[in-house]
């Protein structure tokens, strides 16, 4: 399943996971887009609320530039570079490196508004 991430004007794609974390963050995008402030992070993601929970399968994971996780149930985050926790995830971002991440992003706080594609 893929979904649409639009950010500072762009419009971004991702291929989410197989498992039933993102089959439920899918289902809520049933019900129309999620719109989600997301803060700067340490300049190597943006993390944001939900303002719900979705089930975890949260594993040791080393995450890479483009990589959809979720963390603590309720926290979306966008990672544009290397973070290892256990997390959940939950897609990965489509045609895009590192430096298109960076561009998009930029350094400062975002709204991501997320939709089924």
């Amino acid at each position: 399943m893929t979904i649409k991430v639009e950010v500072n004007g762009e419009t971004l794609t991702a291929r989410l996971e197989n498992n039933s974390s993102a089959k439920a963050f899918a289902d809520k995008l049933n019900d129309g887009p999620i719109t989600i402030h997301m803060n700067d992070y340490a300049n190597f993601e943006k993390v944001g609320n939900l303002g719900f929970k979705l089930p975890t399968n949260d594993k040791p994971y080393t995450t890479k530039a483009g990589d959809i996780i979720l963390y603590c149930g309720n926290q979306l985050v966008f990672y544009y570079d290397t973070n290892h926790w256990n997390f959940t995830k939950l897609g990965v971002f489509e045609n895009i490196d590192q430096a298109g991440l960076k561009k998009v992003f930029g350094r400062r706080d975002i709204t991501a508004v997320i939709s089924l594609a």
